[in-house]
């Protein structure tokens, strides 16, 4: 019995060493080297051809020009620099006193346009013009300064006293040109050159034409001056001199 045992568990024996021997011919041995386990989600593996591992791609470097192909590369401080835009172009002379004078006052009055305040003084001109001839003070006292309107009021009054009324018919302005400006302090003065064209007559009591002509078109010229506090926040400009050319 014990004879027969002893040889079962031989027999078992070489079977467990069979398989052993026949599993380590098909799976092999770890070395240390084996390849990981495939992820399908990781970067593709490299073939040989791609060289050292450690190796990182960089962005290809964009062509160079051909100036810089020649290595004749013009350094930045010599290149042409941006144009800067003529602030006062069409207003005043690039580098004259009239525009050094206008930086200025926009300097003082960071508000200040040249060309609003041209579109606006063509506006008050027509509008002094018109209400002079008419005799409306209500519309002239707040655009002129306190003197100038005394001088028109006081015109105006000899009119009615004398019973004489001016028929006029304002045409239109045919220039507005900038020619003068100064800063006082706060106070800045522009001057401009007013061309316009208007027919214009006085008449009598009796409504006869006394002075002028109500058919010929007449082209005036006027030189008025205009002030303004660059310090107040009323953004109007008074008409505080006026002057005639012929």
């Amino acid at each position: 019995m014990g004879e027969a045992s002893t040889l079962f568990n031989l027999i078992l024996l070489a079977i467990a060493v069979g398989v052993f021997l026949k599993l380590r011919s098909v799976l092999g041995r770890r070395t240390g080297n084996e390849r990981p386990p495939y992820d399908p989600y990781s970067a593709p593996e490299k073939t040989a051809a791609s060289g050292d591992d450690k190796v990182i791609s960089l962005p290809r470097r964009p062509q160079q020009g051909p100036q810089e192909q020649a290595g004749t590369v013009e350094p930045y401080a010599q290149r042409e620099p941006y144009a800067v835009k003529d602030r006062w172009a069409g207003i005043a002379p690039e580098g004259s006193p009239l525009a050094q004078t206008l930086t200025e006052i926009a300097l003082a009055d960071r508000s200040f346009d040249a060309e609003a305040f041209l579109s606006g003084a063509r506006i008050a001109y027509e509008t002094i013009v018109t209400a002079f001839a008419n005799g409306d003070r209500n519309t002239l006292a707040p655009l002129l300064e306190d003197n100038v309107f005394k001088s028109f009021e006081g015109v105006i009054a000899g009119r009615e006293s004398r019973g004489e009324t001016v028929d006029q018919n304002f045409i239109g302005i045919t220039e507005a040109a900038l020619t003068a400006a100064a800063l006082d302090g706060r106070r800045a003065r522009l001057t401009v050159r007013f061309r316009s064209e208007l027919t214009a007559c006085v008449k009598n009591r009796d409504g006869i034409v006394i002075e002028g002509d109500p058919v010929t078109v007449r082209h005036v010229t006027d030189i008025w001056t205009f002030e303004r506090d660059t310090a107040s926040a009323n953004p109007n400009w008074r008409l505080v001199a006026t002057d005639s050319a012929a």
